[in-house]
């Protein structure tokens, strides 16, 4: 028993950790399984049997694929925007001196802290006071306006972390200012860049008080569950979260894969 709880005592951060990481991808499993499933209703919240029906035919439910490709399109415009932008912003935070740069990093964290109905409420007040149509395009401008604070909060903390004596020397080596970004700068400030671009990739595809308020007409994936989990939902639904997790996933073991590989290649 003593050498039990010893052992428990040591491997307790490991556990702790495990059983975070099981409670975390609990509804992701949840989702899994039931996109396995056949309910005999319009609701697949009981397990009934199991089919491939979902599965093979993914885009069977009417406007599902369409919303799924607006909310990637929306998604892949806002993250190109607000990680060229916030990339742009941090780099100006960091290394340059101008007036209100104080109240400039204040505001930065604003859309972060502040709750998203109040943020989506002031700008439906702003689009419709400029007398602008609801729809794609302010739905695009929204995400792009509450991403671009999380892109400058990752690059800014990778710009400050950077060795200044980097540069100083592509200098000295006659480099000109566009060599030295280009070849220097931006290799180092690459992880931060993509660390901010797949944040607010996901901000934006998930996002959904900001678009309800902002999209008009328009429907996006997240607006399309919602609605079809007051109507029925449909096993589709489950599918396309599965294929997402499991995208997702391939993406981070891939990228630590990568990385490992550069580090033992650099050790050597």
């Amino acid at each position: 028993m003593t050498r039990l709880l010893h052992a428990l005592r040591r491997r307790l951060v490991v556990i702790a950790g495990l059983l975070t990481l099981a409670y975390l991808v609990l509804p992701n499993a949840v989702v899994m399984v039931f996109s396995f499933n056949r309910p005999n209703g319009r609701f697949n919240y009981t397990w009934q049997r199991f089919s491939l029906d979902a599965w093979k035919d993914p885009c069977g439910v009417a406007d599902l694929c369409g919303s799924l490709s607006l909310s990637l399109r929306i998604a892949a415009l806002a993250t190109l925007g607000a990680t060229v932008l916030g990339t742009m912003i941090a780099f100006a935070l960091v290394r340059y001196r101008f007036r209100a740069r104080g109240a400039v990093n204040s505001l930065i964290f604003l859309p972060m802290a502040m709750p998203e109905v109040v943020m989506a409420a002031s700008l439906l007040t702003l689009f419709l006071n400029m007398g602008a149509e609801l729809g794609f395009r302010t739905v695009l401008i929204a995400h792009i306006m509450f991403c671009l604070s999380f892109v400058v909060t990752a690059v800014k903390a990778r710009v400050m972390s950077m060795d200044p004596r980097l540069e100083e020397a592509a200098r000295d080596l006659y480099a000109g200012p566009a060599q030295t970004f280009l070849r220097v700068t931006l290799p180092i400030a690459a992880p931060g860049i993509a660390a901010g671009a797949l944040l607010a990739f996901v901000l934006s595809f998930d996002d959904f008080i900001i678009t309800n308020f902002n999209a008009g007409s328009t429907v996006t994936f997240p607006m399309f569950v919602w609605g079809s989990a007051q109507r029925g939902t449909p096993v589709q639904i489950n599918v396309i979260g599965t294929a997402m997790f499991a995208v997702a996933v391939a993406v981070v073991v891939v990228g630590q894969l990568v990385a490992d590989r550069r580090k033992s290649r650099a050790e050597k």
